[in-house]
């Protein structure tokens, strides 16, 4: 069967992509399928280090708004 994505095949998908969404689309479309590729990879990395992020802090949060009394 050989490679599976030659330079041919590479070629009649450009084509046929050229032909469903047009010229003017297909930078758009590259553009989001890049954030996309980004995101998810952003996403899969920080499932590795979410078990540092659940830990809870050594010092307790309070709330330090204060109230002027005239």
């Amino acid at each position: 069967m050989g490679d599976l994505l030659q330079p041919w095949h590479l070629a009649v998908i450009l084509v046929v992509a050229l032909l469903i969404f047009g010229p003017s689309k297909l930078p758009g479309l590259g553009k989001g399928l890049g954030e996309g590729i980004r995101g998810f990879k952003e996403g899969v990395k920080g499932l590795g280090s979410s078990d540092d992020s659940e830990k809870p802090d050594a010092t307790p949060k309070t709330n330090t708004t204060t109230t002027e009394v005239k």
